[in-house]
């Protein structure tokens, strides 16, 4: 336990003169040629300046009421202006299960950083930037803090999906002494942290040194294999393999436009744009992650207003830089104006400064093929703001006689993800509501099948990965209430799972 003496004591009229310490990234010019990561973060005089302009609210401060986790902001960021580094990446770790990758793509100016009490007057504390640098500190210097001992309970846990929720649903079980394996359905553990997110955002040699972290405290990973079609929901419940499932397979499937010409060659889900083919490992550090990289044109057009639409055009922007196509471009297309954009400001700044160009109030009409197949362009159609929906964003109208044709040679969609019905489809009594997402006990995760529980994305919709961890280790604890109600009975031990499981692989 930290002493809190020392925050109590503080000079807060004193604090609220230090200037904001900014953070530095890349040139646009050198990093449109990579994918390692933009920002260049804080070092630790960096770091301690801009943790002492937290004038330390009264606990819980709004900064940690925001968080969806509610890490206690304010005590460790006192501990990094005092040079702590290691037991503020504790503080954070007591709550979130993936320090590292919260601080590097939350979108903080709607949560912590959002709500911090600085902003009344100045910008606030960048509360992300410095989890992530006291997580890497620690990470570097002495790796992920083991877990306290738990002593084994003989229980057996499953975790379908190695995304955000899985992961932090496979910690939570195994530090509370459950026996854990998680399916999934990719070569690689991570999810859309491996698959779904660009390296430019998110260096994948976090997510594998996680994943082996998970590994080295007992949890068992199966990948390659997708629940509901290789093997079942029900599969993993008889016969006593498991004695509980939860459910983290988040949004998977694109949103499509709907419109013709979308099957041409050359028009790219945004799924298959930032996931085809599949990584292999190791990634490494400034590699794209995958083997073959997707076919793009000198005009690209990305279909899209949120992060996934930024992803793609910086995405585009590298493969273009990479593969030496003079005179390229890449333009994002979004039918509302920017002030409606869903994705995070400080995307469009990067993508811009990259290079990218933005038309809005403009949507897609149909696509145009030539007589190979292949997109050669677009029709649009101008767009112009009616009354607001049900989002409270203004409705886009289409202005008549206002279509124009544009000639392209690669096309994007990325207008977000939707759950996959496999599982539903394929588990008897699994309750889903009519957008295809799991219905749960918002307390606890529990689904409609006895022992089942869900959480992230397949649940609440596309939102954010800090969610998926609070789903997943919400219902990690609820799980550990059921697994230890069960009647004793002799169970298998940990090698005996793995054999269970590579079984289930074979068939």
């Amino acid at each position: 336990m930290v002493d809190r003496v020392g925050p109590l004591s503080i000079d807060r009229k004193a604090r609220l003169q230090i200037p904001h310490e900014p953070v530095a990234k890349r040139p646009a010019s050198v990093r449109v040629g990579d994918f390692c990561e933009v920002s260049l973060g804080y070092d630790a005089e960096t770091a301690q300046i801009e943790a002492t302009r937290c004038i330390q609210c009264p606990t819980p401060a709004p900064c940690q009421l925001a968080c969806p986790l509610h890490n206690d902001i304010p005590l460790a960021l006192w501990l990094i202006s005092q040079g702590e580094f290691e037991q503020a990446a504790n503080v954070f770790r007591q709550t979130s299960p993936l320090s590292e990758v919260c601080g590097r793509i939350c979108p903080q100016e709607v949560l912590c950083q959002g709500s911090c009490t600085l902003m009344r007057r100045d910008l606030p504390v960048y509360v992300g930037k410095l989890e992530a640098f006291v997580a890497d500190v620690q990470r570097e210097r002495s790796g992920f803090p083991p877990p306290a001992p738990a002593l084994p309970t003989g229980r057996r846990a499953a975790i379908v999906g190695a995304g955000p929720a899985g992961l932090a649903a496979a910690e939570e079980l195994t530090r509370r002494g459950h026996s854990v394996t998680v399916f999934d359905a990719w070569p690689q553990p991570g999810g859309l942290l491996v698959y779904g997110i660009p390296g430019f955002k998110l260096d994948k040699r976090i997510v594998a040194q996680k994943v082996a972290y998970l590994e080295s405290i007992g949890v068992t990973f199966v990948c390659n294999t997708l629940v509901g079609r290789d093997i079942r929901l029900d599969d993993l419940l008889d016969g006593e393999q498991f004695d509980a499932v939860f459910l983290g397979t988040g949004t998977s499937l694109p949103v499509s436009l709907d419109i013709p010409g979308e099957d041409l060659q050359g028009v790219y889900q945004s799924t298959d744009f930032l996931l085809t083919p599949s990584p292999s490992p190791p990634i490494k550090s400034g590699e794209r992650g995958w083997g073959e990289e997707p076919r793009v044109g000198k005009n690209v057009i990305v279909i899209g207003g949120g992060d996934t639409a930024m992803d793609c055009v910086r995405t585009a922007r590298r493969v273009q830089q990479q593969v030496g196509l003079a005179d390229s471009r890449v333009t994002c297309v979004y039918r509302r104006s920017e002030a409606e954009m869903p994705g995070r400001a400080e995307e469009r700044v990067n993508a811009r400064e990259e290079g990218v160009l933005f038309e809005y109030l403009t949507a897609p009409v149909r696509f145009i093929s030539d007589e190979e197949g292949h997109v050669r362009a677009v029709e649009f159609i101008r767009m112009q703001l009616g009354e607001p929906d049900a989002s409270g964003r203004r409705r886009p109208v289409a202005v008549p006689g206002s279509n124009y044709v544009a000639f392209v040679d690669t096309v994007v969609c990325a207008l977000g993800y939707r759950a996959d019905p496999l599982v539903a489809e394929t588990t008897p009594d699994l309750r889903v509501n009519k957008w295809g997402l799991i219905v749960v006990d918002p307390q606890t995760g529990a689904t409609s099948r006895p022992g089942v529980y869900a959480g992230g994305d397949n649940v609440s919709g596309a939102d954010l990965v800090v969610t998926a961890l609070a789903a997943g280790r919400r219902a990690a604890r609820a799980m550990d209430e059921y697994l230890r109600g069960l009647p004793v009975q002799e169970t298998y031990t940990m090698p005996q799972v793995r054999v269970a499981a590579n079984a289930f692989v074979e068939r």
